[in-house]
């Protein structure tokens, strides 16, 4: 039997927080869920669970190799996750990747030949889509992914602020760890039952273009007001976590940068409902069905004219960005 130990570490409105470092399975919560009855329980109880090994871990080896070898050393600009825009990569100190990539199914196939089929054969496997089959009752399908080395330290939010099933809260992402994250590499958190609270609308004072910083504030005085408990679960290698989308979650900060998070997530909703973005409209997907799983591709740079707009967003950074954000704007104020 192995004991649980933890880390001394901080939640992100700065109290201590006990960070496990191992997985004791006498009294794991989660390895005890063996029903499909007992998972979909638990997911409706709190707003997420973790499924222990559910992906092969030479699988996660196989992907990660493929990241060290076409990804890092590539110079060229790749859409990431907490900008969305293209950017070349930001190495830490420590020589991690810290600006995640935005949409593994999404680069360019012949710049990295290996990295995106892999990437998507782990977030379309066929354990994930049973699992998502229990949570959501219908077939899942995928709308984005980001792929994580270094830390970003992503702020607790709710994914719904930023997109969503047309199904308010049907959206289910997932976090798989490619290896043993370590409790000082920036751990993903969660705050258990916190799905079951309304937080408000992306809109008006609340905008993600102009006021994104107040709608982040408010989330921690939801935290405090409604006396939330932060959980940052020991994650192995081929772990998953899923969540709700009106979860508060994100990353802690990483207070042992030496430490790498090799990580994927994906954004995933029911088959039988549509894409919403910013509380605001609906999305339309060009859709792939891989491994049984639909999948979205935004800005798919195996694409001609997508491959068009990424130069004319490098070119011309400032005014593209200028013009997005007010665009944000307008579709956030209807």
């Amino acid at each position: 039997m192995v004991k649980e130990v933890y880390y001394k570490g901080k939640c992100p409105l700065g109290k201590p927080l006990n960070i496990p470092t191992t997985v004791d399975e006498a009294t794991d919560p989660y390895l005890a869920l063996r029903s499909d009855g007992d998972i979909k329980q638990y997911y409706d109880d709190n707003g997420y669970i973790v499924r222990r090994g559910l992906i092969p871990g030479e699988l996660c080896d196989q992907l990660l190799q493929y990241f060290r070898e076409e990804v890092k050393p590539y110079k060229g600009y790749i859409y990431r996750q907490a900008s969305a825009n293209p950017e070349k990569h930001k190495i830490t100190e420590h020589g991690y990747m810290l600006n995640s990539i935005l949409n593994i199914q999404s680069v360019n196939t012949s710049e990295f030949p290996r990295f995106r089929p892999k990437g998507v054969e782990l977030l379309t496997h066929a354990n994930i889509r049973r699992v998502m089959n229990i949570l959501m009752g219908e077939e899942p399908k995928l709308m984005q992914s980001m792929y994580f080395e270094g830390n970003p330290v992503t702020w607790a939010h709710q994914d719904c602020y930023y997109l969503d099933s047309e199904r308010d809260g049907a959206m289910i992402g997932i976090w798989l760890a490619l290896e043993d994250i370590h409790p000082g590499g920036g751990r993903f958190y969660v705050y258990p039952t916190s799905h079951k609270i309304d937080i408000r609308k992306n809109g008006g004072d609340f905008d993600i273009a102009f006021h994104h910083d107040r709608y982040k504030q408010l989330v921690k005085d939801i935290i405090e007001q409604f006396g939330l408990e932060c959980k940052a679960p020991m994650l192995r290698k081929g772990d998953v976590l899923f969540w709700g989308s009106k979860t508060i979650h994100g990353s802690l900060t990483s207070f042992e940068p030496q430490y790498s998070r090799n990580s994927i997530t994906g954004h995933y909703i029911p088959e039988s409902t549509r894409f919403l973005a910013l509380q605001s409209f609906i999305r339309r997907t060009k859709l792939k069905k891989i491994n049984g799983i639909n999948v979205f591709a935004p800005k798919d740079l195996d694409e001609a004219k997508n491959r068009a707009v990424l130069k004319v967003e490098t070119t011309f950074p400032k005014t593209f960005r200028f013009v997005k954000k007010i665009a944000v704007k307008l579709a956030t104020s209807k």
